[in-house]
């Protein structure tokens, strides 16, 4: 039985911001319901034990979260939140104190990706409130900063991301500039708990994309595996429209999808460093784990 270091489950296809960086999805709208959740819970229990409420849209705006959080507990799971940040003044209730919410990543260049985005030391705000409060329950805070180019970043953008940085070493008491101590794709333990992440734009894989040699390897079915909102199970959080649709949890459970024949003719690709799928041939990420 293949065994997942996380899961990420879709708890929404809707997100409340409109990035420049995150095409929007062609998928039907749809909220997950509490007892459809708890069926995905069930099913993936004997593949892992973390989930991710994320591949698109935007888990703060469930307005069930807290009992999605509360079910995820009380079925021995431990959850990461991937998040704007813009919701949570809204949010913050409802969040706080679940014992099942081990890490929230804040996606903090959704701000200037925003086109109609304003007030970032209030955005800053609202999120450094929330995180004073949230490291006294132990969880993890990773903020995210991927909006630099393969090139550099332009000098506008650097002005941008040194004003929510110099937020970020004031609210800290750090002695340095943040962006002096942090390569791209890697990160930077700021305080007890905190890290920062800086990395280039990301890009979601598309089947316009140009198509490479195929040659690669990739984790997707290796230790992750992700079920949009509507139940349809891909092999990663990157497939965010369902082009590799190995199944649909509705219909059938989770352990045989994991094991069909896509799915192990993906799994055992990679094995030998080879993109059988052609969306995995367009996929830049792949090309980060080498030959």
């Amino acid at each position: 039985m293949k065994t997942f270091n996380k899961v990420y489950i879709e708890i929404t296809s809707v997100c409340n911001l409109a990035c420049s960086f995150c095409p929007q999805t062609s998928r039907k709208t749809k909220f997950i319901q509490l007892d459809e959740f708890n069926h995905r819970l069930d099913q993936i229990k004997p593949h892992t034990n973390h989930i991710y409420l994320h591949v698109k849209g935007e888990p703060l705006l469930h307005p069930r979260i807290d009992e999605l959080l509360d079910a995820s507990h009380a079925k021995g799971f431990k959850v990461n939140i991937t998040t704007n940040g813009t919701l949570i003044p809204k949010r913050m209730s409802k969040i706080l104190g679940k014992p099942a919410l081990r890490q929230m990543n804040f996606s903090l260049h959704s701000f200037d990706g925003h086109e109609g985005s304003v007030d970032r030391e209030g955005y800053l705000g609202n999120i450094l409130a929330f995180v004073r409060e949230a490291v006294k329950h132990n969880v993890i805070i990773s903020f995210r900063l991927w909006n630099l180019d393969q090139d550099n970043v332009t000098n506008e953008q650097k002005k941008r991301n040194r004003e929510t940085l110099e937020v970020l070493e004031k609210e800290f008491n750090l002695d340095f500039k943040i962006e002096e101590k942090v390569a791209p794709g890697s990160g930077l333990k700021i305080a007890d708990r905190i890290y920062l992440n800086q990395d280039y734009e990301f890009q979601w894989p598309s089947l316009e994309a140009p198509e490479d040699d195929g040659k690669g390897f990739c984790h997707a079915l290796r230790n992750q595996a992700a079920i949009l909102v509507d139940g349809t199970v891909v092999p990663c959080c990157l497939d965010g429209e369902g082009v590799i649709n190995l199944g649909n949890v509705n219909s059938t459970p989770f352990s045989e999808i994991v094991e069909g024949e896509r799915a192990n003719n993906l799994y055992d690709g990679f094995s030998r460093r080879e993109a059988v799928e052609e969306l995995c041939r367009k996929c830049g990420y792949r090309q980060r784990f080498g030959a």
